[in-house]
């Protein structure tokens, strides 16, 4: 079953892409959390972090790299930024495609909310 990422990478799905190469494409969140609120997922279909093996290894680092190229496009690179990926449900995982979000152009804040 194809998610709505694949539909988006594919092109059924309109977004605004920012980049895309043969492993990795990356588009602008339609809910974003941060003035720069972008969504970098493998044109693979990977459900999870879970489902990583040793053959994507080269997808995995695509996507660090390609934040790292954004980051400095969008001018967020030396303030800073955080790059998010949740797994499965505890970890707020959505869309069970494998995504980094690359957060920015402002302030982040603690990582997580602290509890007791």
């Amino acid at each position: 079953m194809s998610t709505i990422f694949s539909k988006i990478i594919n092109g059924e799905i309109p977004a605004d892409i920012v980049y895309q190469d043969e492993l990795v494409t990356a588009f602008r969140d339609i809910n974003p959390q941060a003035p720069v609120h972008i969504l970098i997922v493998p044109n693979k279909e990977i459900p999870t972090v879970n489902d990583l093996t040793q053959a994507d290894e080269s997808v995995a680092g695509r996507l660090l790299l390609v934040a790292q190229k954004l980051a400095a496009q969008e001018g967020i690179a030396s303030d800073g930024y955080r790059l998010m990926i949740n797994c499965n449900r505890h970890g707020g995982q959505e869309v069970y495609h494998l995504h980094l979000h690359l957060l920015g152009g402002r302030p982040m804040g603690p990582m997580v909310q602290r509890t007791g």
